[in-house]
């Protein structure tokens, strides 16, 4: 017989279901199952990745939901057709706009009234008077669509149960059917269904009891066991295809519509596009459009219109128009670059024609996917725009695409280890070490973390969290990609509030609307446009030049200058360790180079092994070859290499006749051919293509591998051009005015790779001086004030950076300084009206040093005397004479002040960064005992040298395309280091790598040319030391004795009681020094 299984929870069910879509539908198929219903629940969140699972198994999706009613009813709904599939996404969008986000809140009233060519399928629990009236109601709601579930629960008498409720639905006008309730494809996937019902619950596996399912039967069976388990109920089990049947609603119905946008009057959308950019001719090109422009744009035009793509192009137009007349600095990138219409209407910024681009990689016929437009803003005021479109086209036909959390390692394992009752310390350890485990854990790596890997649930905690990565914890909203609609977006798809106030966003992330083929209009957040829209503000007020990206100088030579040096710390997409390595090697003197450059240090280039032969012709080392002039038209730009996927499309249709639509269909092939195998269609193609036109078969063959290989990671030249040339922008900022760099940067934080003592001591190694944050001077942003003659400025740090005080504060603190500044703490709390918590925040920054001469201990005294409530008698005398009252005045004391290093560790603590003495030069002596040299004699020694340096940990690198290679940044008093630490030793010192805030490296020096490396052999954690920071002073005094005793040496005077140092460890517990200094490295993957 056939059967369909109507009750499917998939793991979009966030916690519920414990195996995906592809899972259970490959399982379905292999079973002999005729169809799936996907009822997740009062969600369709997952209901595309159902779509897609069945169309690659060409089962038969049903599409449902289950509907958790507020008094405890449950109903599984079906849509007949496109009507009643609206109707239920915005029965689920009333339900979320009540419960607000991740929870729906619906009663049956609510259902009745959506309920028209639904099919509803009661799930009942026991055959009693509440199971009575609810079928009641479902007869008069649903009328001939009404069932009723039967589910074998493998409870006590549950085949009379059964019984019960099938006669009770007869009764009642209610057909039963029959289903199984699956939470998971397989038996196996039993123990993480318990354990995601731990998770959802926050109970243990010992305390979770029948929270979680009571039987492990909640898997697909074939139609034959459930006609076996069922034998008293064929005409039920037949009606799951009467249900099948009925259900002739298909997501693939759904006919999305763009809004109409027509902005000149009298004008249609392609008129008013073609009107916007021949008006805006003049302001690209003021001396008239080249020919081969022209071209270009007419063709682009055209192709808008046949695909009627025009409204979407000025929806586009309509955002970038109104940030820039706001002030919002904002760019477009991706593959729009490759559009001269895109450039014309300023929407991006670079040239396609000067740049050599290729309109198919943005739009093609033979694709028939809707464009995509990425535009960038700063990300200080990308709100401003989202709310702008929200109130442009109505929050009821825009909303935001979702994103879904997944599981990754260090999650699952906390989320299984909790579940499965493992102590916090066990969970901390396997969290911490979880950077890129391999699919199976070796025990090795388990005692390396001084744990046993015969502990039976630690060995199931890592097979579990295995199962679990991957799977959806919850739905976040994307960073900015809208769905706009001509109707109503919820007869689409259900909306629901986000966590954000004045956001909505729709239950389906970026790969849903594109399966359906929706537009979707980014606005995405660029922090670097943030900090150059800061530093041209800086510049403005007190350098007297108005600059912004355009009237930046292009191929200004000290700027390249600057950065064939690597000088490029802080600055866009050249700045990380990768990047800095390049750079010396790439030796970059013109915009293309650049481009090239972001480009290269890329995995496509690496792994299709195109960045040495490329760098060797570069070099001069070796001439390209090009075997006939069209190819060498081609490749001339990249020497011969095709580092782009502009470059393999134009190979296709050069070399091989392909149009421009095949060949944007060829990259996309590449792009997934490791997943999909799609590529091989085109292979003889391109190789009769290509000897046809003269190759030979030979390098035609090459030439395809060459493509192949690299394919699936090659880099869109549009993207790299549109990155390069913020990089350039950033890069010349920093190098004319690096004191508005510094504070702009700083201003923009969080961004980038380093942290802001990195950004500052870069600051002050290029001359700049960097004053510490004021109470009588900071504001809350770094700002910059005049030195000597007022053409040269230092930074002055904000308040910002003081962890824990409140930008409210701090306004109070500014606007009560601004007619007289603060003449000590009692003043400071009096006129600006802040709590005194706020001055300790401030004064454990030691903000009252710089001004008002008041070390720390001296201020935290000073607040010590502050009440915030004080007695009435005293208040109202402060009031009437507004001065300080002797009887409040703690008396003056003479404190004992902190050490230099002390003070260094508190500067740590509270604003991430010191101008006192570097951390490590308070250790320098102890480690030059121990033969570790400097960063900068390392960094200076000769090719080949072995020797150990030690430094701060920075930054921790492991690019996808290293193969398990990770690149570490270190730092002392004399600047940064380059580490590299190959897999074995990772693997052997994983603990060390990923744990240690200070570390001391033994290994041997590698240089290429002005590029060094440490090749690291062996690593040691020295976080221990930096614990003696406290008890350290500039100077290292010696015990102070008698003359003769001090001349003749000896041991310390045992009359004078020395310090206690903290004694070594095995392992380095940060959580038992509370003085430590505290270091947070940034760690990349």
């Amino acid at each position: 017989m056939s059967y369909a299984e109507l009750q499917v929870t998939t793991h979009f069910s966030f916690l519920r279901g414990a195996s995906s879509a592809a899972e259970l539908f490959a399982t379905a198929k292999a079973l002999g199952i005729s169809a799936l219903g996907v009822v997740d629940r009062n969600s369709l969140a997952g209901i595309v990745r159902a779509l897609e699972a069945a169309r690659e198994t060409k089962l038969r999706l049903v599409v449902g939901c289950r509907l958790d009613l507020q008094d405890g009813m449950s109903i599984l709904v079906y849509p007949t057709d496109r009507a009643a599939y609206s109707r239920l996404t915005r029965l689920l969008t009333l339900g979320k706009s009540r419960g607000g986000k991740a929870a729906c809140i619906l009663h049956l009233d609510d259902v009745a009234q959506y309920a028209e060519g639904l099919i509803g399928v009661l799930v009942p629990d026991l055959p009693d008077g509440t199971c009575a009236v609810q079928l009641r109601k479902m007869a008069d709601i649903f009328g001939d669509r009404a069932y009723m579930a039967l589910t074998l629960r493998r409870r006590p008498r549950d085949q009379l149960r059964l019984h019960n409720l099938s006669n009770l639905a007869i009764r009642f006008g209610v057909r039963p059917v029959v289903t199984n309730d699956v939470l998971f494809h397989d038996p196996e996937r039993r123990q993480l269904q318990d354990v995601v019902s731990c998770i959802r619950t926050h109970t243990t596996i010992d305390d979770v009891g029948f929270s979680r399912e009571r039987h492990a039967d909640r898997f697909l069976k074939p139609p034959e066991e459930m006609e076996r388990l069922f034998p008293r109920y064929r005409e039920a089990l037949a009606r799951t295809m009467e249900i099948v049947a009925r259900c002739r609603f298909s997501l693939e119905e759904l006919s999305y519509q763009y809004p109409e946008e027509a902005i000149v009057a009298g004008k249609d959308a392609q008129a008013s596009l073609e009107h916007y950019v021949w008006e805006s001719v003049p302001d690209r090109y003021p001396e008239g459009l080249p020919p081969k422009t022209l071209q270009s744009v007419r063709h682009e035009l055209d192709l808008i219109k046949a695909m009627q793509y025009a409204p979407y192009f000025l929806t586009v137009f309509s955002i970038v128009r109104h940030a820039r007349s706001q002030g919002i600095l904002c760019q477009g990138r991706g593959s729009a670059a490759n559009s001269a219409v895109c450039y014309i209407l300023g929407i991006t910024s670079i040239d396609p024609e000067t740049n050599d681009l290729l309109f198919e990689r943005f739009v093609s016929r033979e694709r028939d996917e809707p464009p995509d437009i990425d535009v960038d803003f700063e990300h200080a005021r990308r709100e401003e725009v989202i709310q702008w479109i929200y109130r442009t086209y109505g929050h009821d036909k825009a909303a935001l695409c979702a994103t879904v959390t997944r599981y990754r390692a260090k999650g699952a394992i906390r989320d299984v280890g909790k579940a499965l009752g493992l102590p916090e310390d066990v969970i901390k350890a396997l969290s911490s070490g979880m950077w890129s485990w391999s699919e199976e854990v070796s025990d090795r790596n388990v005692r390396e973390l001084n744990l046993n890997p015969e502990d039976r649930r630690l060995v199931l905690t890592l097979k579990l969290a295995q199962q679990l990565m991957g799977a959806p914890r919850h739905l976040g909203q994307h960073p900015g990609g809208f769905v706009l609609t001509h109707d109503r977006l919820d007869d689409l798809v259900p909306i629901e509030p986000a966590a954000m106030q004045g956001r909505r966003i729709i239950e389906w992330d970026k790969d849903d609307v594109e399966a359906l083929k929706m537009m979707k209009v980014d606005v995405l957040a660029l922090g670097m446009l943030t900090c150059m829209s800061k530093a041209f503000d800086l510049i403005r007020e007190h350098k007297g030049r108005d600059l912004d990206l355009a009237k930046i100088e292009p191929e200004d030579a000290k700027t390249y200058e600057m950065i064939r040096r690597a000088d490029t710390l802080g600055t866009f997409q050249i700045e990380s360790r990768a990047q800095m390595s390049m750079l010396p090697r790439m030796k970059p003197r013109t915009f293309y180079d650049l481009v090239i450059q972001v480009a290269i240090v890329r995995p496509g280039p690496i792994q299709g092994d195109m960045v040495h032969p490329y760098l060797r012709r570069r070099e001069g080392k070796e001439q390209p070859e090009y075997p006939t002039p069209e190819l060498e038209a081609v490749l001339s730009k990249t020497l011969g290499v095709p580092l782009f996927q502009e470059s393999a499309m134009r190979v296709a249709m050069v070399c091989a006749g392909f149009t421009g639509g095949e060949a944007d269909q060829l990259r996309k092939s590449m792009a997934t051919f490791k997943f999909t195998g799609g590529v091989s269609r085109f292979k003889d193609k391109l190789i009769n293509g290509m000897v046809a036109n003269g190759y030979s078969a030979e390098f035609s063959e090459k030439t395809f591998s060459q493509l192949e290989g690299f394919g699936s990671y090659g880099f869109p030249e549009s993207h790299a051009a549109s990155f390069a040339l913020v990089a350039y922008a950033s890069s010349f900022v920093k190098c004319h005015y690096p004191d508005a760099f510094c504070a702009a940067l700083l201003n923009s934080q969080p961004m980038g790779f380093y942290a802001p003592a990195q950004i500052v001591g870069d600051c002050r190694r290029h001359g700049v001086e960097v004053r510490p944050v004021c109470v009588n001077h900071s504001r809350w942003d770094c700002t910059l004030e005049p030195v000597g003659d007022g053409e040269r400025h230092a930074v002055r740090l904000g308040m910002r950076l003081v962890r824990g005080l409140a930008t409210a504060d701090a306004a109070k603190i500014v606007a009560a300084r601004a007619d007289q500044p603060f003449e000590s703490v009692d003043d400071m709390w009096r006129r600006s009206g802040v709590p005194a918590a706020s001055l300790v925040e401030l004064a454990e920054a030691d903000a009252f040093l710089p001004s008002l001469q008041l070390e720390r201990r001296d201020a935290l005294w000073a607040i010590k005397a502050l009440r915030d409530e004080p007695l009435p008698l005293f208040a109202a005398a402060a009031e009437r004479e507004a001065r300080a009252i002797a009887e409040q005045q703690e008396p003056d004391v003479e404190l004992r002040q902190m050490s230099e290093g002390h003070n260094v560790v508190e500067d740590y603590s509270h604003t991430g960064l010191t101008l006192r003495e570097h951390p490590v030069s308070f250790l320098r002596r102890d480690l030059a005992e121990r033969s570790i040299v400097t960063c900068q004699e390392a960094m200076s020694a000769r090719d080949g040298r072995w020797l150990m340096t030690a430094g701060l940990v920075l930054v921790r690198q492991m690019p996808g395309s290293a193969k398990g290679v990770m690149f570490i940044t270190i730092e002392d008093e004399t600047g940064p280091a380059n580490i590299v630490v190959w897999p074995k030793l990772f693997e052997r010192r994983r603990r060390v790598v990923l744990g240690s805030s200070m570390m001391a490296i033994n290994g041997r020096i590698q240089r290429e040319g002005e590029v060094v490396h440490l090749i690291a052999q062996q690593v040691f954690d020295l976080s221990v030391d930096l614990s003696s920071l406290s008890e350290r002073d500039t100077a290292f005094r010696l015990p102070s004795g008698r003359g003769d005793e001090f001349t003749h040496g000896g041991g310390p005077d045992p009359r004078v009681r020395q310090a206690q140092g903290v004694r070594p460890r095995d392992m380095f517990t940060p959580d038992l020094h509370i003085d430590t200094l505290k270091v947070r490295s940034r760690n990349f993957h």
